[in-house]
């Protein structure tokens, strides 16, 4: 008697630092001119793609980009720092359930060690650590999703009657 167990619907099997940058342009001066923590811009971007056709596995990557600048008008880039963190997950679901399951649980399983990274990258450049706060992911995803119907529309040819 052979029985096989059930997969499991998500399983991670791999996650990588796909691309990793960290700039101070105007090293050494800056950081004897700032006279407080620069302020911080963040984007933060969910892509995926299914390896091969009919496969099951997916590479879902958060893009993360920070760019700090002096808290003034017009201030000056202090540092940008990008992330690309990646990983390799095989998704075992229906597939009508397999967009929400690659755009939102799989970047919550990325976001905490992106996080984590980021925060070290900027630390190792001198500068106080960037802690990205919480993202919704679910939100982030029904946004993209209700933008593309929108643009789906926009792009649909008009029809007299």
């Amino acid at each position: 008697m052979s029985e096989t167990a059930p997969q499991p619907p998500l399983m991670v099997v791999v996650q990588y630092v796909k691309d990793l940058s960290f700039e101070v342009p105007n090293a050494p001066l800056v950081y004897g001119q700032l006279r407080s923590p620069p302020r911080v811009d963040i984007n933060l971007d969910v892509q995926a793609r299914r390896l091969n056709e009919g496969s099951n596995q997916y590479e879902v990557v958060l893009a993360v980009r920070a760019e700090a600048k002096e808290d003034v008008p017009n201030g000056e880039s202090v540092f940008v720092a990008e992330l690309a963190y990646g990983g390799l997950f095989t998704v075992n679901v229906p597939e009508e359930q397999i967009e929400p399951v690659v755009l939102v649980e799989c970047p919550r399983i990325l976001f905490p060690f992106a996080r984590a990274i980021l925060a070290d990258t900027s630390r190792n450049g001198a500068f106080p650590p960037v802690m990205l706060q919480p993202i919704d992911f679910y939100a982030l995803w029904q946004n993209r999703r209700a933008q593309n119907a929108a643009d789906a529309a926009a792009a649909a040819p008009v029809r007299n009657a």
